[in-house]
């Protein structure tokens, strides 16, 4: 029988999914309230358009799929908690749900595994702001809890900032302050775990953000051996706390001493591996859809050194010029809007060596 992926979300990590699930002869099935004429929905092989909390619907999908995954972290775990009652494979788990969808839950599960990050505090009023503040050391960043992304829902405060009016911009809700980091370098870490906890690690991405929005990835992270064995070490502790089942992305910033510091994960597809569909052995997506399918993991090796680097909506002149470039590989995802600031695509290229090359967007 061929068998039939479910992926709850409809953005493009969904899509990729879908389409690495298709070269291995298994079908996608889209689960989203806006499943129907999607980045994910336009490639699949069927679509159910729905609110996540429909249990009607969830229950109809879960008996047309054979596994399960989400290809984003804010899908309620009541979703998959409800498709786990029919299924057995379902991933990531909803132990991983629920931690990557709050920021000081993440911050909380790092402390107790020993793994380093910022000084942080816990605020749900404005009283709370003040004090938080006022024990800040010098600079550092107020975000929400939950929903945010791409540098959303988080603005960059001081030990001086007027409390009031920024409890008021922030919309009252709760909030995680977090200390400055002075670091030297961005990395990401992605592991693939199965349901018996054999592991798979890919090659750590080192990565540069722009206005909060992740610009260029390269691959494999030229960082000393130390610290890349810290990276795969803790985000293995991670995966195994949580129960994975899946992928697993760990972000983290990398401290003038060689201290890892963590920063957030994310329990799905993560953008700082798509370098991985045309430079490693395995990308990410198809390892996920592996995963989702109940399908042997494979191991994920570079193929040399890789660049991507992320299209957005104001880059939407420059596809062309991609697309007739040989040595770029261009992604598009089927967005209708080409909004500035939102992802439409990226592209991927070799470096010749590993030193830092020009960015080809612009």
């Amino acid at each position: 029988m061929v068998k039939v992926i479910g992926i709850l979300g409809s953005g493009q990590l969904g899509r990729m999914i879908a389409l690495a699930a298709a070269e291995l002869g298994v079908r996608a099935h889209i689960f989203a309230p806006d499943a129907d004429h999607s980045p994910a929905g336009d490639v699949a092989y069927a679509t159910t358009t729905a609110a996540y909390d429909d249990e009607a619907a969830l229950d109809n999908f879960a008996a047309a799929i054979d596994g399960v995954t989400s290809e984003f972290e804010n899908v309620p775990s009541s979703a998959l908690a409800r498709i786990a009652r029919q299924l057995d494979k379902v991933n990531p788990s909803i132990a991983a749900l629920d931690t990557a969808q709050d920021r000081l839950s993440e911050k909380r599960m790092a402390q107790s595994l020993g793994i380093a990050t910022p000084a942080f505090w816990d605020v749900t009023s404005e009283a709370e702001l003040v004090a938080a503040l006022a024990a800040l050391p010098d600079e550092g960043f107020l975000k929400t809890r939950r929903d945010g992304y791409d540098g959303k829902g988080q603005m960059r405060v001081s030990n001086t900032s007027d409390s009031a009016a920024i409890w008021q911009e922030m919309g009252g809700k709760p909030l995680i302050l977090e200390s400055k980091i002075d670091f030297v370098a961005e990395a990401s870490f992605l592991i693939a775990r199965d349901a018996e906890g054999r592991v798979e690690h890919f090659p750590a991405t080192m990565n540069h953000h722009i206005n909060g929005i992740l610009a260029t990835s390269t691959a494999p992270a030229p960082l000393d051996a130390a610290i890349l064995q810290k990276g795969y070490d803790a985000i293995e502790n991670v995966a195994r706390h949580l129960d994975l089942c899946g992928i697993l992305a760990m972000e983290s910033f990398i401290a003038a001493d060689g201290t890892l510091i963590f920063n957030e994960i994310a329990p799905r597809p993560h953008n700082s591996f798509h370098w991985t569909i045309e430079g490693a052995t395995i990308s990410q997506f198809e390892q996920a859809a592996r995963l989702a399918a109940g399908l042997p993991m494979r191991p994920a090796m570079a193929r040399g050194a890789w660049r991507m680097e992320n299209l957005l909506g104001q880059h939407g002149d420059q596809i062309p010029g991609f697309y007739a470039d040989p040595a770029v590989h261009t992604h598009i995802y089927g967005k209708d809007a080409f909004r500035k600031g939102r992802k439409i695509g990226h592209i991927t290229y070799a470096l010749s060596d590993s030193s830092d090359k020009s960015n080809k967007v612009s």
